[in-house]
């Protein structure tokens, strides 16, 4: 069986922002440190992502020490954004997949940069406990289980051979001139290499380092990954190779989710073991065709 590493890290400070890909990154129980702790809202209170707007991809966001941001686009003044406090802003729900949040608004300056950039009227907003403020669908979760505003788990972890065996696929498909596609269009915290393809269908249970994760359910895609995070113009790919090829009780699916287990710190080049799989599967077995 090949070694397993991982490969590289990726926060996202901001949900449906560009993030940063540091050396080293903290894990939390609700996911790394600093990852998807603000969001956007609409005027009605639900979050806004590149399904609604995909030039969110070509906005970049950079954590500060402190805790707070600073934020850039192309043709625009970056914006720095200091972590607000409930105390005096007070909180606004955000809808996030049918969970409702109680955060609190960044401010009006952040609120007219973000305005302006997308061309619709949206709130800028923080999640000051994530410990307590969401929980992780309970199907899949233990008690005082947490995330972020990331879609609905804590990480997500994608396989290089995974990506290469789709990219694969795409290659032979209709819509070839659109790949290869990047790891990026699938937004994952942790890029693990060193595997066979679609082998991490199988895992159950994972070490990266000396952190402990449970990979809970496959991920299920949405149109955010025919989004080109190179120009913000959308295609079919990856979901009409998925569809066709990764398909399963009506969800197309690349990558895993995962909620940590402990905490610690995580490192690129970490070795990345496999702890429990699936129905007794050899941990290096290929993943199942899926259709």
């Amino acid at each position: 069986m090949p070694s397993a590493v991982l490969r590289s890290l990726h926060v996202y400070p901001v949900k449906a922002l560009r993030g940063s890909s540091p050396a080293h990154a903290v894990v939390e129980p609700w996911g790394l440190s600093g990852d998807r702790r603000w969001a956007l809202a609409d005027p009605a209170g639900r979050a806004v992502t590149q399904r609604q707007r995909p030039l969110l991809t070509l906005a970049h966001a950079q954590p500060d020490p402190d805790g707070g941001l600073r934020v850039s686009a192309p043709g625009r003044d970056a914006l720095t954004v200091a972590v607000p406090d409930a105390s005096s802003a007070g909180t606004v729900v955000v809808e996030v997949f049918g969970s409702k949040v109680d955060a609190v608004p960044a401010g009006a300056e952040a609120d007219a940069w973000f305005s302006d950039y997308t061309g619709a009227d949206v709130q800028l907003v923080y999640m000051g406990d994530p410990a307590h403020d969401r929980p992780v669908d309970p199907d899949y979760a233990r008690p005082g289980d947490t995330v972020s505003f990331a879609d609905g788990y804590p990480l997500l972890a994608a396989a290089t051979a995974s990506l290469d065996a789709l990219n694969a696929l795409v290659a032979q498909g209709d819509h070839a001139h659109e790949g290869p596609l990047g790891m990026e269009r699938f937004r994952p915290n942790l890029v693990i290499g060193g595997t066979r393809p679609w082998e991490e269908d199988r895992w159950e249970r994972i070490a990266v380092g000396e952190v402990v994760f449970r990979v809970v359910k496959p991920c299920g895609r949405c149109a955010v990954t025919t989004v080109d995070p190179r120009t913000a113009a959308k295609g079919k790919e990856p979901l009409r190779t998925l569809s066709r090829h990764r398909r399963t009780n009506g969800k197309v699916l690349f990558g895993q989710n995962l909620i940590p287990e402990t905490t610690g710190t995580v490192r690129v080049g970490d070795p990345v073991r496999v702890l429990a799989t699936r129905g007794g599967q050899p941990a290096g077995d290929p993943g199942p065709a899926v259709a």
